[in-house]
């Protein structure tokens, strides 16, 4: 398992339905298990539901994690979204 933990852009407007569905749909590529997990709530990466129930707000801090195949790409494609405002 291998892990990150990422901000959200401070000027940014968090992960609502949009910036959450450009996040799946990246984490969709790999065939590794992506958590995202803030505070001590866990959701799976690959669902919007999930990632939108963390209310991830300007700020925030949260983690990926990720565990399988192509771990180390999972994490560098993901974290280059959320650092460029999930664009």
């Amino acid at each position: 398992m291998k892990e990150i933990l990422l901000k959200i852009n401070e000027n940014g407007t968090g992960m609502h339905a949009r910036p959450a569905s450009v996040f799946v749909n990246c984490a969709s590529k790999f065939p590794c298990e992506i958590t995202v997990v803030k505070d001590d709530v866990v959701v799976n990466g690959k669902s919007i539901m999930g990632l939108m129930m963390l209310a991830l707000a300007p700020g925030n801090e949260f983690k990926i994690q990720v565990t399988g195949e192509k771990e180390d790409e999972a994490l560098e494609a993901l974290s280059n979204i959320v650092n460029n405002d999930f664009v």
